[in-house]
């Protein structure tokens, strides 16, 4: 129970950090300023958010605040990075903790069973905040990749009903369907790609 409390706040985190560092080096120190770049869970923790995560496998943080406006360059392109970041985080973590499975299987197959948790659940959730639903990173990625009249009446929709389509999708185990399958299929090919390699 607590090593699965710790690895659902080291991804939060971990996927938060990304957020907001992301955003600092396009100029936006919106996240910095409200004590977002921190490594502390506490500072990016919803609490129903992050229970429900760890019971259900559906969840949130608090979002990271951005201000678009301080973006170098192009603004859709900085929501598109800053969009990305966090998923990609939650992948790269995955695949860097993989690599660390063939050696805990030799010392401690408890310690190996909780590695391999994490790395499930960062791939699971880099998966769920890629579906174009709002809040979620990919209703972001979508915006900002579709022409702006398209991308504000695909907002102004889903803004108002996305929670309600989670929380639809959550309860008749959706995401457990349609998730879970591609999550155990990169997890294996991370985990094999581990063991051949060590």
């Amino acid at each position: 129970m607590l090593s699965g409390a710790v690895i659902v706040l080291v991804t939060i985190t971990v996927h938060e950090l990304a957020h907001g560092y992301t955003a600092y080096l396009l100029g936006d120190n919106t996240a910095k300023n409200a004590g977002r770049l921190s490594l502390n869970p506490l500072a990016h923790l919803d609490p129903l958010g992050a229970i429900l995560l760890f019971v259900t496998g559906f969840g949130w943080a608090k979002p990271v605040p951005i201000n678009p406006f301080y973006f170098k360059g192009s603004r859709s392109r900085g929501i598109l990075l800053v969009s990305l970041a966090g998923p990609l985080s939650n992948v790269v973590l995955a695949f860097v903790l993989a690599m660390f499975v063939p050696l805990a299987a030799r010392f401690n197959m408890s310690l190996a069973q909780i590695i391999a948790s994490a790395i499930y659940l960062n791939i699971y959730m880099a998966i769920f905040n890629l579906l174009p639903i709002p809040p979620l990173d990919g209703s972001k990625i979508l915006a900002s990749l579709i022409p702006k009249d398209a991308a504000y009446k695909f907002l102004s929709v889903m803004d108002q009903y996305g929670m309600i389509l989670l929380l639809v999708l959550a309860i008749t185990n959706v995401f457990g369907k349609i998730i879970s399958p591609i999550a155990g299929g990169i997890y294996t090919a991370f985990v094999t790609l581990a063991f051949t390699l060590f």
